[in-house]
This record gives C-alpha cells, structure tokens and sequence, in this order.
C-alpha cells in the first residue's frame, strides 16, 4: 500500500536541528533537492502499488532519494544508510522535517527500490528535469546580465520547427559483475549445482534410501588437474568438458527419475538454477559436438544468465560480458536511448536516436555526429530525407586534393564526437558503469539508468555554481565600473 505524501517539505531555514544551528543554503543536497520535480515522480512511483492493504511503504522521495544518494556517492546499501542516519543534509534531500538519528530503514529496502523503479521510470525521470531546467532557463534568461543574454532562435509560426541542434551518439558495453568464463569453469559450477540440488531432494529421505552416487570428488579432481594449469592443451581442455558433460548428464538424470515428480523440496532459487542448468548443458553439449564456441543465446553465468558476450573488438578487452547501451549527447546531457542484454548492430539505432531528439526537443537536429559505423547508405538517405547533416567524409574513395575547407571540416568532425566518448569514460571512472553489481536483471537495468539520471544533476549543479560565479562576477564588474565613472566625475 502507498500513500501519498500530504505536507509541504519545509524549508531548509525551518529543518529542526536537536543539536543547534541551521541548515546552509549553499549547500550541494539543498540546490539538488530544488532540482527534482518529486512530485511527478511521486505519481510514477505510487503506480506500482496496487493493493489497498498492508503497512504503508516509504514515500517515492526516500526511494529515488536514496538511489541517487548511494550513486553520486558510490556507497554500499550499508554504508548508504549510515550516511543517511549521520547527515542532516542528506535527510533534508529525502524530505525529512527534522534531524533523526534512528536508521531511516533497512539496507535490505534499497534492493526493492532497484526493483520497483525500473530504467524506464528513470529515464523518463531524466528527460522530465532536464525538460523543467530548460523551460525555466528559457523563461529567465531576460532577467540575467546583459552580456550573458541568449537570443532566442526557436522559428514563430504554426509550420513545422526547422532542424537545429547537434546530435552525437554511439553505443559502449557496460560490464557485468562476474568473472571471467570459461567452457570448464561454467560446467564445473553447473555440476556442483546439480549436485547441491540432490543433496536438497535427498534431505528427508536420510537413513531411509541410499543416496544416488554423484561422484562429486572425482570430478572435482579432474576440474583441478585442468584448471590448475598455466597453459594446457587443446586435448586436455575437451577431456576435461567431456568428463564434466558426462557428470552434467547423469545427474539431470537422476533428478528426473527420481525426484523429478517431487521438486516441491526446492526452493524457487533452486528451482530457477535447475532450468539455467538444463540450458547451459544443452548448448555446452552441442558445442563440445560440433567444436565450436558459439551458440545463440549463450549463456556465461549461472547466477545472472541474463548476461551475453559483447564483442567490442578493442585491445584491451576484445569481448565483454554485460548490457550494450546506445547513448545520445545533446548540449551538456546524455540520454540513455537504448539498453540491450543482447549483442547488436548499433548502425541500426540512428532513427531511434533522432525520433527521440525530435520528441525531447520539436523538431530533428541541425547535424548528427557519430562513428564510422553510422554512415551507412541507408542513414545517410534516412537524414538527408530529414535534412540533417550527418558528419564525417563522403563514402567512396578520399579525395586527393581536398580542399583546405573540406580538411577543416572534416578535422571539425572528429573533435565534435569527442564528448560522448567523453560521456562513458565519466560514467565508467566517476559512477557505476565500469562494473554493475546488481545482479538481477531489471536492478541492473535500474543502475545503468540511474547513472545517466546522477550524470545529469551533477551536470546541472556544476551550471548552477557557474550560473552563480558569473552573475558575481558581473555585479563585481559592474560595481567597479560604477566606482570608476563615480571618481572620473570628482
């Protein structure tokens, strides 16, 4: 059961602090808490909860609240709450009317947050305040110093808006948490599964019927007679997949003749572990026949199947294993425009990029710049239809003799796509990208999402500060300026 939060959240002069003093205004979580249209928010996040019965749950500001506390600070569920319970600002930011020094809930709650505010929640969360910011930049840029006016180039008239903007794209693989596969390592878990399955069903019937023989130390030895080695050969590794299949085969044997029509002793984990089982077999099966190392829908964890190798092709780590995600850079905001568990051709998404930018913004964009791979025939027909620009050189052979204004702009080209790239790399060193620990599906789809969503405030609270320094800055000037005329005229 939800309900809905009634109250005004007062202002920071007014949080009551037990031990004394005030909140500053200055403050980092005070400007980020203005940023945030919780009230829409409110309205996305109370459609989860259907039923009128039950404890009522913790208010959609503590939940989002608490996501984008635990990913602008890069805390742990633990350590997330601690730092709620110790810091009045933090407590602020959640709605809090006053300091409270008792733990604001479990650690444990974080997970049903991940759940419950899925990565289209967030996204639509992201595009809401970045939309909000720019209506109410638009709407003050009267009032702001002179030399800082924008003049506003937006086409009157009831036709339709001409293309404006510059749109930069491109696609990254973002990791997931787990190590390393490999054909023997993922048998061998699988094995050892099959064999705590067993022991699971075989549990009541001890010291009534014998237990089926699972040959779990001998097969474990073998693993290690493989596995230990530094480099072994090509014969030993398919002995070794064989040895294990065999294991694989005959304990899926045994948990269906004999408790195949009993499998209420599980529990719904291992339940869920014995269809992932019965699947990697079957692939690794037919791999191991027709010596090959890849099958549709391959699956490298036990624990998250929903992770499929991304070949990227780089140097460094050739395939990676987790979410492929097409972002989009408009201004200084990424957008998160497409989020997939299986590899794909990013060529493909150029259309979707764009009819996002025209539902974000009104109208197509000016120019749309992007990696080779996006130059296609069929995309560069799609912008030129549309017409927009699509940046970098001309299919067909180079030129010879280019012109000095076709180097330019082709120089221009590859230094305007920079900033997406500059986008992941943040995202990959400063938040949560480089390594997503959530390990369900929909969580992980909810961290990847909640980085853009952080990306994008911190984004905003730099603008704001800037936004500060320079009206300083001016009334600084002009009243120098003023100073200056004043002494000139004594």
């Amino acid at each position: 059961m939800y309900r809905k939060q009634q109250r005004e959240q007062r202002e920071f002069e007014d949080f009551h602090l037990s031990f004394g003093g005030r909140l500053s205004s200055d403050n980092r979580w005070v400007h980020l808490a203005k940023l945030i249209p919780w009230e829409q928010i409110e309205v996305r996040y109370a459609a989860n909860f259907q039923s009128r019965t039950g404890p009522p749950a913790l208010i959609a500001r503590i939940a989002v609240g608490s996501l984008i506390i635990k990913e602008k600070l890069q805390l742990s569920d633990d350590e997330t709450v601690e730092q709620i319970r110790e810091n009045p600002y933090l407590q602020y930011f959640l709605g809090y009317k006053a300091f409270s020094d008792d733990r604001p809930f479990d650690p444990s709650m974080l997970v049903h947050f991940r759940k419950r505010i899925s990565g289209e929640i967030l996204s639509e969360i992201n595009d809401l305040i970045l939309a909000t910011q720019s209506e109410d930049t638009d709407d003050d840029s009267d009032g702001g110093p002179p030399d800082d006016r924008q003049p506003n180039d937006e086409p009157e008239g009831d036709g339709e808006a001409e293309n404006d903007g510059t749109l930069l794209m491109d696609a990254t693989c973002v990791p997931a948490a787990i190590h390393y596969p490999t054909d023997l390592s993922l048998l061998n878990d699988a094995r050892e599964m099959t064999e705590t399955i067993i022991d699971t069903c075989h549990a009541p019937d001890v010291g009534t019927k014998e237990k089926p023989r699972t040959y779990r130390r001998k097969a474990r030895k073998q693993y290690l007679s493989v596995a230990k080695k530094k480099k072994p050969r090509v014969k030993a590794i398919r002995r070794a997949l064989r040895q294990q299949l065999q294991y694989i085969r005959r304990n899926l044997e045994t948990i269906r003749s004999q408790y195949g029509s009993d499998l209420t002793r599980l529990s719904r984990h291992q339940y869920r572990s014995l269809l992932v089982v019965s699947e990697v077999y079957r692939q690794q099966r037919k791999m191991y026949d027709e010596k090959t190392h890849s099958v549709p829908g391959r699956i490298v964890s036990l624990s998250q199947p929903h992770v499929r190798p991304i070949v990227r092709g780089k140097t460094a780590a050739p395939v990676e294993f987790g979410a492929k995600i097409s972002a989009a850079k408009v201004g200084d905001f990424a957008y998160l425009d497409r989020l997939s568990w299986d590899a794909y051709n990013e060529s493909g998404d150029l259309p979707r990029h764009v009819d996002a930018y025209r539902r974000r913004f009104g109208h197509y964009p000016k120019t749309i710049q992007a990696d080779a791979i996006y130059r296609t025939r069929e995309n560069r027909h799609y912008c030129k239809e549309r017409g927009i620009r699509l940046g970098g050189p001309p299919l067909g052979r180079p030129k010879k003799n280019p012109t000095r204004a076709e180097r330019h702009q082709a120089r221009d080209d590859e230094r305007a796509r920079i900033p997406i790239e500059g986008v992941f790399g943040r995202g990959k060193t400063r938040y949560s990208l480089s390594r997503i620990m959530a390990k369900r599906r929909d969580t992980s789809e909810t961290t990847i999402a909640l980085a853009f969503l952080v990306m994008n405030l911190d984004t905003l609270l730099r603008q704001l500060s800037l936004a500060l320094f320079r009206i300083l800055m001016w009334l600084f000037g002009y009243r120098t300026r003023r100073l200056l005329i004043h002494q000139i005229r004594a």
